[in-house]
């Protein structure tokens, strides 16, 4: 009986063992790969397949692209270039209407171009192409040419004087009479500016006796380099009993290489009868052999020299020349006064001897 519950005893600890063995054997073992993993190992055995083609390069294409860009970039900057400069060139060495007559024929080229109705279909071809190709140089060269033009005449709207004839005719009787053009500043006024005070305009010396005097040989006027606005006011307080005729101001002027000129050739004038009495004869006029320099105005309170200059210019209005730049020309570097009335002693004292001579003679 004993022997019996021994070996119950150990079966059943053996099964309990080898049911533990069996169950961390089975937990143990890894799972089994499955037949892809034998598939792989086939395929690995046989040759690899070719690679795919790379992507096209972004950098070639880049590249290629850039390239274009620079080619066409630097054409047009070429382009303009080159019209510039032969814009520039034709502005400064022709005038517009030397343009216009050298451009004759281009301008005229793509009207002239004509193609019949049953002309060959490469000859229309052609002829189309050729003229597209003339009508843009064409067509540039007329704006070109409308656009200087307009260009020019804003220009000479502020270079020139306002009209071709400042002044209007004379009148049938006073075709004989000269014309005596007076400047402004330093020769009929002083202007100048103090911190106290501002502007102050001073009037020279002698200058209503000389206008008075003078109004009745000449025709007076005043051209000046100033603004009307200025001109005008002045001249109603120098010029209380309208001895001068007519006033010209800045308008009137040439304006050239920085500097207004008096242009006495627009006073529709004979320029044989004209006298221009200024401190600047020689640097404000366009014709200077009309010029006659009188002693700048500085505020001088001694100052005579407008009343000096009465006596010439009286004796030319009595005693008129055919040509007045001929008589300014012999004073040429002197002074006018003082010279005149040296002249005109020594022809007294001429003058004197052959009377001497005379009465010699009839003795």
């Amino acid at each position: 009986m004993s022997s019996i519950l021994l070996r119950s005893r150990l079966v059943s600890r053996l099964l309990k063992r080898n049911r533990r063995l069996f169950s961390s054997d089975v937990a143990s073992t890894p799972p089994k790969e499955p037949l892809i993993g034998a598939q792989a190992l086939v395929s690995d055995l046989s040759p690899p397949p070719p690679p795919p083609p790379p992507p096209p390069s972004t950098e070639a294409s880049n590249a290629s692209s850039g390239k274009a860009w620079n080619f066409l970039k630097y054409s047009l900057i070429g382009a303009i270039t080159g019209a510039t400069a032969t814009v520039g060139y034709a502005s400064y060495a022709y005038s517009v209407d030397e343009i216009e007559e050298k451009t004759k024929a281009l301008r005229a080229a793509p009207s002239n171009i004509k193609v019949a109705d049953d002309a060959p279909a490469l000859e229309k071809f052609k002829n189309r192409v050729y003229s597209s190709a003339i009508t843009v140089p064409a067509k540039a060269a007329e704006v070109y040419i409308d656009a200087r033009r307009t260009i020019e005449e804003q220009i000479r709207g502020y270079t020139e004087p306002y009209a071709e004839k400042l002044l209007p005719d004379l009148h049938p009787m006073e075709r004989h009479v000269f014309t005596l053009v007076l400047d402004l500043q330093e020769t009929l006024l002083y202007s100048y500016w103090t911190r106290e005070k501002g502007w102050q305009t001073i009037k020279r010396p002698g200058v209503d006796a000389f206008l008075e005097h003078l109004a009745q040989f000449y025709e007076i006027i005043v051209y000046s380099d100033y603004s009307n606005m200025y001109v005008d006011p002045v001249m109603e307080r120098l010029d209380t009993k309208h001895c001068v005729r007519y006033r010209l101001g800045k308008a009137a002027t040439k304006y050239q290489n920085g500097k207004h000129y008096r242009d006495l050739s627009k006073l529709n004038r004979d320029p044989n009868k004209i006298i221009y009495l200024s401190a600047h004869a020689r640097e404000n006029s366009l014709q200077p052999e009309n010029g006659a320099i009188i002693k700048p105005y500085k505020y001088e309170m001694d100052d005579t020299a407008l009343v000096d200059f009465i006596p010439f210019l009286e004796f030319v209005a009595r005693n008129p020349p055919a040509d007045i730049r001929q008589v300014l020309a012999s004073y040429e570097g002197r002074d006018i006064p003082a010279e005149f009335i040296r002249r005109s002693k020594e022809h007294q004292r001429r003058m004197q001897e052959q009377k001497q001579q005379g009465r010699l003679w009839r003795r």
